[in-house]
């Protein structure tokens, strides 16, 4: 296994999609579907594999390509598309002509509707596909409940009824609440019976089976609830139940895949996105109503250059390169100018479904990137970071060393506080330090967070230690306010960066700046900022959390007759709390404190209880 198959199988994302192997001169050899893309790709490179195909097939893999969709039925979808498209070596079962199916609505008079494999192009409605038979034959068999359709494959024309200016009907026969038709009669000067379906009136019903198969179903829904009801009154029971499953297919039903749909034809796709340093591509092109390739691409920013220069670059280099024919661009941004060509920036729909899966694929590949970079050159990755940080928080100085205060209490009892220290991004837990609260009394958490920066930072004055690049505070103005009186009266407040972060909406809140600032909620930045806090509140907290049970087990030790000063501090050490000492064995016990101090203890604690 190579190195940067390595990378992938360790960054791989675990979400559905569909992955290609491809050997060493870049031709696809296998391509496969996943629910979990990386439990499914990491399982062909197992040791215990006996598979004499697999194994051959993992000799030849050079590298791995992915995409990710929106579900398992999509990845089904375009493992066919890719298979049919790209023929590879290993792939059997996909190869031939066999595809998934779609419903037809016939474009003739009196349309036929039923299922085939094969798309003409004669004007015909073509709905799916589907990778589930069942949903396709239920969906069949509510259609031709409600409404009588024709299966004769009869030709309505006018070369075959010669007095087609006549009114033209179907006769209807109804058997067991279903409708069949069983012929074609002309008006003429005839009387109409109920038995006959004007030609009107059958293609209103096609109307409303369009709406079924666009999945809008709830004029449908309604008649056959009223139906289902009206059976479970009458103590059909078989019947309702019949008619619920018929609903709840209807109910769990997509009308169409985003990977595939009949009305895309010969369509580009682009996406991009940014950051600091990289910009990240996703190219999916469509032709003949599905997804036949999909491309990521990474390029190095240049000062000078923006999103839409790099993006206007990458569309002609890998239309050109794909050979691409297609007149239609979807995108973010509208190109037209600068490359001739018509762009669609899509708000909803087909369109809409298609730009938000390239988005999505485009996300998922700089993270992977960022992923392997973290792996391969942790420095660089370190940097980045720092940098983004420094931008994102206006900072002069890259945040290489922060430190971030959380005090906690209950009710002004136990206060402490405590610090924790993030080097590089990281935690580093040889730093962190925790403190005692002396010179507040009750609840006052904005007096202790003035006691703790000050005391903190002036002992790092006095000891001549390196002065973090920014202060985090883990609450809103009040708290920061504080902190701010402390660096004044030490004369750091123009020296080191400090910022308050309040927990309800996450905003970052400055110095003499009443305007938060609100950053992504996918931010980098404000993910190390959220540890930061987090980290310093889990800190806090577990000291505060046993300070208090030290001190309520102090407490109730010191009113022990017989228990003297240096017997409480072995069952501090031991057994940290009252409820921890409760529930000890009698022989754990003994071995700290002996058998009579033991009894003394025991005796007294039944009596409290």
């Amino acid at each position: 296994m190579s190195d940067s198959t390595k990378l992938i199988l360790k960054t791989i994302p675990e979400l559905p999609g569909v992955y290609q192997f491809l050997n060493k001169e870049k031709k696809i050899i296998y391509v496969g579907k996943a629910i979990n893309l990386k439990k499914r790709v990491r399982s062909y490179f197992q040791k215990n594999i006996k598979s004499r195909k697999t194994i051959n097939l993992v000799k030849n893999i050079s590298h791995i390509e992915h995409v990710v969709v929106q579900s398992e039925s999509d990845a089904l979808l375009l493992e066919n598309s890719l298979i049919k498209k790209n023929q590879p070596k290993y792939n059997i079962l996909l190869r031939d002509d066999k595809t998934y199916p779609w419903i037809c609505i016939k474009n003739e008079r009196f349309p036929r509707i039923f299922l085939t494999r094969k798309l003409i192009k004669d004007g015909s409605e073509y709905y799916g596909p589907y990778t589930n038979i069942k949903v396709i034959n239920v969906l069949l068999n509510i259609i031709r409940t409600l409404y009588p359709i024709r299966n004769s494959n009869y030709n309505f024309s006018d070369r075959q009824i010669k007095n087609s200016a006549k009114g033209l009907f179907l006769k209807v026969f109804k058997k067991n609440e279903h409708s069949i038709i069983i012929g074609f009669h002309e008006s003429g000067n005839k009387k109409i019976s109920e038995s006959l379906l004007s030609e009107k009136t059958y293609n209103e019903n096609i109307v409303l089976v369009r709406e079924i198969l666009n999945g809008k179903f709830k004029t449908v829904k309604e008649l056959l609830k009223q139906e289902m009801y009206a059976f479970s009154k009458k103590m059909n029971f078989e019947r309702a139940q019949n008619i619920k499953e018929k609903i709840e297919v209807l109910e769990n039903y997509q009308s169409r895949s985003t990977v595939v749909s009949k009305k895309l034809n010969n369509i580009d796709v682009f996406s991009i996105i940014s950051d600091s340093e990289n910009a990240y591509i996703n190219y999916l092109q469509i032709a003949y109503g599905r997804v036949i390739r999909f491309h990521n691409q990474e390029i190095k920013k240049t000062l000078d250059e923006d999103d839409i220069d790099i993006l206007s670059l990458l569309i002609f280099n890998l239309r050109e390169k794909f050979k691409s024919e297609s007149k239609t661009i979807i995108s973010q941004y509208d190109l037209s100018k600068q490359l001739n060509i018509k762009f669609i920036i899509p708000k909803a729909g087909d369109n809409k479904k298609l730009l938000d899966l390239s988005i999505k694929n485009c996300k998922m590949f700089k993270i992977e990137r960022l992923k392997q970079i973290q792996i391969l050159d942790p420095e660089r990755h370190k940097n980045r970071i720092m940098n983004q940080m420094k931008m994102d928080l206006k900072l002069d100085d890259e945040p290489n060393h922060i430190e971030c205060f959380d005090v906690s209490n209950i009710q002004g009892t136990n206060s402490v506080a405590a610090c924790v220290v993030f080097i590089d991004g990281k935690p580093m837990k040889k730093m962190y330090r925790k403190f005692i609260i002396k010179t507040v009394d009750g609840p006052n958490d904005f007096k202790s967070m003035e006691e703790v920066i000050y005391r903190r930072y002036l002992r790092m004055l006095n000891e001549q230690s390196e002065l973090p690049k920014l202060i985090v505070i883990d609450g809103g103005k009040g708290q920061l306010s504080s902190a701010v009186k402390s660096l004044k009266k030490l004369n750091l407040y123009t020296t080191i960066p400090i910022i308050g972060i309040a927990k309800r909406l996450e905003e970052l809140y400055y110095p003499n700046d009443s305007i938060p600032l609100y950053l992504n909620k996918k931010s980098e930045t404000l993910k190390v900022i959220q540890n930061l806090r987090n980290e310093a509140h889990r800190f806090s907290l577990t000291f505060h959390k046993s300070k208090r049970s030290k001190n309520s087990l102090k407490s109730e030790l010191d009113i022990i007759p017989g228990v003297g000063e240096k017997t409480k501090l072995k069952l501090l050490r031991k057994f940290k709390s009252i409820i921890q000492l409760k529930k000890a064995r009698k022989e754990e016990i003994i071995n700290e404190i002996g058998k009579s101090k033991t009894k003394k203890l025991l005796d007294f604690l039944d009596r409290e209880d």
